[in-house]
């Protein structure tokens, strides 16, 4: 009789309910796919909303309409289209305007999507970007300065990354920290 080492057989392939024979392909729905001339066009018809003075309709229409089958270029768009909607809005005109959202149809689902693009904005502008990764001046000190001017100012993202933030304490008063967890354990990305 051969021996057979017990210790080594994997019960796990041998169980149906296993983890391991679960197709973790089905945990991940199925999106439209959405090309980059969409969501520029979709950017075109949000910036008139914004300029016509509905920011509330402009939001609105870009977290009813985020991208989530489009390729990285069209999230980047729609994430700078975002962005432009949420600094063009006042910090006094925060909260009530996410209670009004909050309140619609959708509302909830629409303000975890605006968590998504927060958190997605605030990525993005902690990256160094080309201009200022490249641009290191050594000083007679011999410590080097960076130059990090390419998001506007001399901050290098510092008042977008402010902006987001307060976006984010408004956000949680009004959605609570739920939203939160849900973003964090969702599959789709902005």
């Amino acid at each position: 009789m051969a021996t057979l080492n017990w210790r080594t057989i994997n019960i796990d392939l041998l169980d149906p309910d296993s983890p391991a024979n679960f197709a973790i392909a089905s945990l991940t729905p199925t999106l439209a796919p959405v090309s980059a001339a969409e969501v520029q066009a979709l950017a075109v018809q949000i910036k008139q909303l914004l300029r016509s003075g509905d920011a509330e309709g402009a939001l609105r229409a870009a977290l009813e309409n985020a991208p989530y089958g489009g390729d990285a270029g069209a999230k980047d768009v729609h994430l700078a289209t975002v962005v432009e909607i949420l600094q063009s809005i006042k910090q006094a005109d925060m909260s009530p305007l996410l209670a009004r959202v909050y309140a619609f149809a959708g509302g909830p689902e629409a303000l975890d999507v605006l968590m998504k693009y927060l958190y997605k904005g605030m990525s993005h502008s902690s990256q160094p970007t080309a201009a200022s990764s490249g641009t290191v001046s050594p000083q007679p000190t011999g410590f080097s300065q960076i130059h990090a001017l390419a998001r506007g100012g001399g901050e290098g993202g510092g008042q977008a990354m402010s902006v987001l933030l307060s976006w984010h304490e408004k956000l949680v008063e009004i959605a609570g920290l739920g939203s939160v967890v849900r973003v964090m354990t969702d599959r789709r990305t902005v």
